[in-house]
């Protein structure tokens, strides 16, 4: 969405409609829609208000409630996995969340989910083996076994 019209703005255009301008001609000459105008005109007249109102807001986070339960549950078990602390909530807590949802609100309270830090450390060194450069797999004298038609060796007469 974007900003809301500025006060001086959404004023100049009543002034202009009281005044005796038509909305059609009013909404091109101070660059705003049909639609803005009429709505404002209908609010004034209901209201008595042509103020911006405030924008923002939206639903509430489902899990607000729980922040201290999720801290106090995090910091007991540094290592547990967000399928686990779901788990604990719909059992504990009655509250059913998506892994999403509590992900969210997880990283929203700045906490970490860590491994343990008994377990082993990751192996450093590469798990695969490494792939054939562009053009398909290589036999171990650098012969290929299969080609592309920019690869393809040219056909020589016999």
């Amino acid at each position: 969405m974007g900003a809301a019209y500025s006060q001086d703005l959404r004023e100049r255009v009543m002034a202009a409609v009281d005044g005796g301008l038509g909305v059609y001609s009013a909404a091109p000459m101070f660059r705003v829609s049909v639609s803005y105008i009429y709505k404002a005109l209908g609010r004034r007249r209901a209201t008595g208000d042509v103020t911006a109102r405030k924008s923002g807001g939206g639903p509430k986070p489902k899990l607000v409630a729980y922040d201290e339960a999720l801290r106090a549950q995090v910091a007991q078990k540094a290592d547990i996995t967000l399928v686990e602390l779901q788990a604990w909530l719909a059992n504990d807590r009655a509250v059913k969340v998506s892994v999403g949802c509590l992900w969210a609100r997880v990283r929203h309270l700045g906490l970490t989910l860590k491994k343990s830090r008994n377990a082993p450390q990751s192996r450093t060194a590469p798990t695969l083996r490494k792939r054939a450069s562009n053009g398909g797999r290589s036999k171990p004298n650098g012969e290929r076994t299969t080609w592309s038609l920019s690869t393809k060796p040219a056909h020589r007469p016999k």
